[in-house]
């Protein structure tokens, strides 16, 4: 069969809900961890009267867009091609539907994402208004017999001011048998207005036995080598019960930079300044951004542990003692402060192109004297 337009696009360019070389979520076989969510839609899909918007949302990561993939297929596939339980949303892998979902070729399918741009070599910060048009001609033309049409909103969070109002025009009068899936990982940053006029469906984080299954399939599907057995609860307990997370720990050194903050934190006031400096210059090329982006995202929320375990008190013995030892209740403020101060400067590193270096070692010295600050109280 010969390749779409829309297919050979696909391939073309790089995707924004893309994982490095891991499988897409329109390619991952199975859904782990989801079963609740997924007999839902199923079953609204079933009675035939679904609800024209769903917001998906949930943890980063979890499988959210994958869910989507599967009620497109599902809802694009004839129904002799559904499960006649109404309880999966399971159709053949080589049905013509599932295909073309896969290849992004399906009539009846639209996908609105941040876009990449070609001559800038980089994806759009935000969905622009321009992906959202083309629902006018999408949805301008009707779905072929009984069908059905799906639009896929990934993610919803990432649409500028423009685009979220021209979607919201097509949720306030919306077309018979069209579905938007809208997917989000911080629903409370949406548009009231849209959410509003979606069913929300909230979707948990994965338990630790589905976490480990759904990384092993990604792995195994990338032909990339699984972590050794001693890696795994380490990576499961950074994850957070998310897929995306886990393989984005794995990728880019996770555990070996949470070994750094660990190291950074346990030692305060000190310093171990040759060791600090090693990092800086390990993650001061532009090549090691991923990396970099790691390691203040797993020092930030080290830190928001500790700062919720010295107000709360929860947590192991240990713990607490080291949250106290480190920041103790007198200076709890000051380093909730120090949060926002190290999450403002990282920002403006990256958004500036300033030295990386340069702030890894003014984090360093600015925890330094917020802890000593704490023996001093």
């Amino acid at each position: 069969m010969a390749r779409t337009p829309a297919a050979q696009q696909v391939e073309a360019l790089p995707e924004a809900d893309r994982l490095g070389d891991f499988p897409h979520p329109r390619d991952t076989a199975r859904l782990f961890g989801l079963e609740a969510g997924e007999a839902m839609l199923a079953e609204a899909l079933a009675e035939g009267r679904t609800h024209h918007a769903w917001l998906l949302s949930g943890p980063q990561g979890i499988g959210k867009a994958t869910l989507a993939y599967r009620f497109a297929r599902a809802a694009l596939a004839s129904p002799d091609e559904r499960d006649p339980s109404g309880t999966s949303l399971s159709v053949p892998e080589n049905s013509i539907a599932a295909r073309q979902v896969r290849a992004l070729s399906h009539p009846g399918l639209l996908l609105i994402r941040r876009p990449y741009d070609t001559k800038a070599k980089r994806f759009t910060t935000s969905i622009p208004v321009d992906e959202v048009r083309r629902l006018r001609s999408f949805l301008s033309h009707r779905a072929a017999g009984d069908g059905w049409r799906v639009v896929i909103v990934d993610q919803a969070d990432d649409l500028n001011v423009n685009a979220a109002n021209a979607l919201l025009k097509s949720l306030e009068e919306p077309p018979e048998r069209t579905v938007f899936l809208l997917i989000s990982s911080a629903p409370g940053q949406l548009v009231p207005t849209i959410r509003s006029r979606c069913r929300d469906l909230v979707l948990p984080a994965l338990s630790d036995k589905d976490l480990r299954a759904a990384a092993e399939q990604a792995l195994a599907v990338a032909e990339l080598k699984a972590p050794d057995e001693s890696e795994w609860s380490a990576l499961i307990a950074l994850a957070g019960g998310s897929t995306g997370r886990l393989l984005g720990l794995l990728g880019g050194g996770g555990i070996e930079l949470q070994g750094h903050v660990d190291r950074l934190i346990e030692t305060l006031p000190r310093v171990d300044w040759n060791a600090v400096h090693r990092l800086g210059d390990e993650l001061q090329p532009t090549a090691a951004n991923e990396r970099f982006e790691l390691f203040y995202e797993l020092l930030l929320e080290t830190l928001a542990r500790l700062i919720r375990l010295a107000v709360t008190g929860e947590g192991t013995d240990a713990e607490r003692q080291r949250a106290s030892r480190i920041m103790g209740e007198a200076r709890l403020a000051s380093f909730a402060a120090l949060w926002e101060r190290i999450a403002r400067e990282k920002a403006q590193t990256v958004g500036l192109n300033l030295d990386r270096k340069g702030l890894i070692l003014d984090t360093a010295a600015n925890l330094a004297a917020a802890a000593q600050d704490n023996r001093s109280a």
